[in-house]
């Protein structure tokens, strides 16, 4: 289980003022993340939900310790309620996928993954296994040998969701898995999330899409201003709210909150 307690995160921002002396610049610090408070189970597919500025990535960057927290902390625990301390062992628990991560683009997606198999120490008979139960995982077999420069944006995503799996995290954090991708390449991910879960891992996901949140999630977690206005399973929310879908759902509870958000 990976949980967060009062996590927040503080930038200062700098405005530009016009003054009949001239242009003035002040700055002001405002909270992209709020002292949020979640969990994650194993066994678990939780989505994190919110319109663009929300904070959504900053949240899980700093759950995926990639980013300092200004306030709180991010609790990872095993299997029997311990709470893990050693940073080494955490990251080999965490598989992050990120739109923004850039991959090795001379080399084919096997030679990525035996880098990287290499770097996690796993031995080179291991290996040959290893990559070949990826490549079965997310249907890669066509393109493995291909360098990833050459790969289709549907393509290049599952090479970089299959960095992610190659020292078998128990918790991955994905932020936008399936963004611009087509329709084939977007459930090749779905299931392989819904796979991982019937495997009792923990996946904690960020979406723009609501239907597709509203089919794959076990719970919500719905993100505005930085605070969570919202909790618990799609189910649970749209009774709530007293609507048929999770888009709905979401601008129910915006409505009064504030100025109108883009999905």
């Amino acid at each position: 289980m990976i949980r967060t307690e009062g996590l927040s995160k503080k930038f200062r921002k700098v405005k530009d003022e016009k003054k009949k002396t001239g242009n003035k610049k002040t700055s002001y610090e405002f909270y992209a993340v709020d002292h949020v408070t979640m969990r994650a189970d194993d066994g678990e597919i939780l989505g994190v939900l919110g319109p663009n500025g929300a904070g959504k990535t900053t949240l899980l960057r700093m759950i995926g310790n990639l980013m300092k927290p200004t306030e709180g902390e991010v609790i990872i625990s095993d299997q029997e309620g311990g709470e893990i301390t050693d940073q080494i062992r955490i990251k080999t628990m965490v598989g992050y996928l990120s739109g923004n991560t850039k991959l090795y683009h001379r080399f084919s997606t096997r030679e990525m993954l035996s880098m990287l198999a290499e770097i996690h120490g796993i031995s080179k008979e291991e290996q040959q296994d290893r990559i070949q139960e990826i490549s079965d995982i997310l249907d890669m077999e066509s393109f493995m040998d291909n360098r990833i420069e050459r790969l289709s944006t549907g393509q290049t995503q599952r090479a970089n969701i299959a960095r992610c799996l190659i020292h078998k995290p128990q918790i991955y954090i994905f932020d936008e898995p399936t963004l611009g991708l087509d329709i084939i390449s977007s459930e090749s991910i779905i299931q392989f999330m819904k796979k991982e879960r019937e495997q009792g891992k923990t996946v904690i996901y960020s979406t723009h899409y609501m239907e597709e949140a509203q089919y794959l999630c076990d719970r919500i977690v719905m993100l505005y201003q930085g605070r969570i206005i919202a909790e618990g399973t799609p189910e649970h929310l749209m009774r709530q709210t007293d609507t048929t879908n999770l888009r709905e759902t979401f601008r129910a509870l915006i409505a009064g909150m504030g100025d109108e958000t883009d999905e």
